[in-house]
């Protein structure tokens, strides 16, 4: 905290939750000290705001796991709007932290059933059925939602950590090959997407994932695991033996290309631990090359 409570006058304060909340920062420690001891008495002289306010101090109560402090604000926020769904979801988000899940999803099913196209209450249910371990009906959960809402970027990106965890590689691979259609020019989300190809094995997925990997490459030159990828796949193609002979020639000349960009990136940057990784995969080559 770059700041002295004591400095600050209540107007300062309520100008600096306006900035955090419209750069989105978290600093839910700042926010409940300067509510605690800036905010708080002049909570009536706040006018709309206010309740903005409170919904802000609620939800760093709960990362900091101030549960009282949320519920004495949630109090507030239910006088004032006792029929909310806004209020309906922070209160289920304080049974949650408390770990009261089954009351928690029962709030957010009567959340549901008033507003079905409502994402957030849909989200939360997802996130307690992780937390609970009850991975099977996260993921049923989760396809359901994405059925209604498939431009959720982060709903994909989730249904395919839980397709890993689960290790159902090609159905998470499906996963990033739908965040491929919304971030073709990401380069993380090809190197995801080849390091998943990668994992499921074969000589497909292997040429599948180098493909990705050189796109990755394409998009970012510096991208490092992209170029590790590259040399790795093509090392498996070129030991593979569903691999034609000409194919395993193109597969040696990636592999060198490879090499001679991790030795560049390495000498630029670290020179004397440099050789002990070039020679290893130098071994990894000649071992291709006596094959």
């Amino acid at each position: 905290m770059g700041y002295n409570c004591e400095d600050l006058s209540w107007t300062e304060a309520k100008e600096l939750f306006r900035v955090w909340r419209d750069d989105n920062e978290r600093r839910s420690e700042d926010i409940i000290e300067l509510w605690e001891n800036v905010l708080e008495d002049k909570v009536n002289k706040l006018g709309n705001e206010k309740f903005v306010i409170l919904e802000q101090v609620v939800i760093a109560a709960l990362d900091c796991h101030r549960i009282s402090l949320a519920e004495h604000c949630i109090v507030q926020l239910s006088l004032q709007f006792p029929r909310s769904l806004r209020v309906l979801k922070l209160k289920a988000m304080i049974l949650e932290a408390q770990e009261r899940y089954d009351q928690a999803l029962e709030l957010l099913d009567t959340i549901i059933k008033r507003d079905e196209t409502n994402s957030g209450p849909r989200k939360r249910r997802i996130a307690i059925l992780e937390a609970r371990g009850r991975i099977p009906e996260a993921i049923k959960e989760l396809t359901e939602y994405l059925k209604r809402f498939m431009s959720d970027q982060e709903g994909w990106h989730e249904l395919c950590n839980l397709y890993l965890q689960e290790q159902d590689y090609a159905k998470a691979a499906f996963c990033m090959e739908e965040l491929v259609l919304h971030h073709p020019h990401n380069h993380l989300v090809h190197q995801r997407l080849a390091e998943i190809k990668y994992t499921q094995g074969g000589h497909e997925n292997m040429e599948i994932a180098r493909a990705y990997f050189l796109q990755a490459l394409k998009l970012n030159s510096n991208n490092m695991r992209a170029l590790y990828g590259v040399f790795l796949t093509s090392n498996n193609i070129a030991t593979s033996q569903k691999c034609p002979a000409p194919k395993k020639k193109e597969a040696n000349k990636l592999m060198q290309w490879a090499l001679s960009k991790i030795r560049e990136k390495y000498a630029a940057v670290d020179k004397k631990n440099s050789s002990n990784v070039v020679a290893s995969l130098e071994s990894m080559m000649a071992s291709v090359q006596i094959n």
